[in-house]
């Protein structure tokens, strides 16, 4: 374990140089503009840089600063964050943008600690957000950062634990440069994401494999130590998309369940997959919509993976006769292909239409 400030000092010289010389140039490191970086911070969660690098783009131009995107429907918020998954984090972001117009006046806290009250905001991002848009010297932790403590000084404690989290955070504090904090955090997690990567490292080229304990115990693919996931549930989704001349029937999503704020369609779900509609004509609401029009089978099954969910999905498109009067369920309307076009949809519901030609 690095312990001297002479040894820190090195580290941080070397971990420098490398930074230097393999940086990727992204976008939101050529500013410190704190709302730049913060739009950049939200994006990238769990989401690679090849992806998310386009969304960031979109809402810069779309929203250039933080007054514009507080300013913003929520709905369009959802429909430019469409693709990304993780819809809450869309709803965190736009209430954090009217939080900082309506009680900071547009500027955002200085500090993690004031950052990290905000909704939305961990304790990495608020770190990241502080040491990169304001220079404060405090550690910014990730995925990236946790590997390269874990293998470099041996830290075998569950990174998801609490008294990992304070250990690795112990560390941390230790070797984050208090002259230049920002450099030294883009740093880590460029080389956790660069060089120190989760499968296979090329350790023969690492600057610190004189110094590292898993190169020299050869425990690269033991380290970091993580608990198991949970569980992968699965989930039966059947929906019906009920078109009555070009307009198609759409609902918006609410409740606690997953895509909430989005809009699909005319849906219920079932304990296991189905092959044919006539299983729900037992259903009086779902016999009086669907007796009344022709249904084609999408005979494609969809599966989408969620973080613990796994979704089975089979689409049925009906055709009701424009003359036919239809009682919709409570929630559900006839939107045109225009209005569609410019609802938030789950990537899902997106896919099937572009499939079916709709869009």
């Amino acid at each position: 374990m690095l312990s001297d400030h002479l040894q820190v000092f090195d580290f941080n010289k070397k971990l420098k140089s490398w930074y230097l010389q393999n940086h990727r140039p992204l976008l939101w490191r050529q500013t410190s503009d704190p709302y730049k970086i913060w739009l950049s911070e939200i994006i990238l969660q769990q989401t690679r840089v090849a992806q998310g690098t386009p969304y960031y783009e979109k809402f810069i131009s779309d929203y250039p600063t933080v007054f514009d995107l507080a300013a913003a429907d929520e709905r369009d918020v959802l429909r430019l964050w469409q693709g990304l998954g993780y819809y809450s984090r869309a709803r965190n972001m736009h209430f954090t943008a009217r939080q900082i117009v309506a009680e900071f006046e547009g500027k955002f806290p200085q500090t993690a600690v004031q950052l990290a009250k905000l909704k939305g905001l961990g304790n990495y991002t608020a770190a990241a957000i502080a040491s990169f848009a304001f220079g404060e010297a405090i550690p910014a932790i990730d995925g990236n950062v946790y590997r390269v403590m874990a293998r470099l000084f041996g830290i075998f404690t569950d990174t998801l634990s609490n008294e990992g989290k304070k250990e690795f955070a112990a560390v941390a504090v230790q070797l984050v440069s208090h002259e230049d904090p920002a450099t030294y955090n883009q740093a880590m997690i460029e080389f956790g994401a660069l060089q120190c990567v989760p499968v296979a490292p090329d350790c023969k080229v690492c600057p610190f494999n004189d110094i590292c304990y898993a190169f020299k115990f050869d425990m690269q693919a033991k380290l970091p130590v993580k608990t198991k996931k949970a569980a992968v549930r699965n989930r039966f989704f059947n929906y019906f998309i009920l078109q009555k001349g070009d307009q198609l029937a759409m609902q918006e999503r609410k409740g606690k369940d997953i895509w909430k704020g989005l809009y699909d369609f005319l849906m219920t779900e079932s304990t296991e997959l189905v092959d044919s509609p006539d299983v729900f004509f037992d259903d009086i609401v779902m016999y009086n919509i669907l007796s009344k029009g022709r249904i084609r089978e999408i005979p494609k099954v969809y599966q989408h993976l969620l973080t613990h969910q796994r979704l089975n999905v089979r689409f049925w498109w009906v055709d009701i006769p424009m003359n036919s009067d239809i009682n919709l369920p409570e929630g559900l309307y006839f939107y045109s292909p225009e209005e569609i076009h410019s609802l938030p949809k789950p990537i899902l519901v997106d896919t099937v239409l572009r499939e079916e030609d709709y869009l």
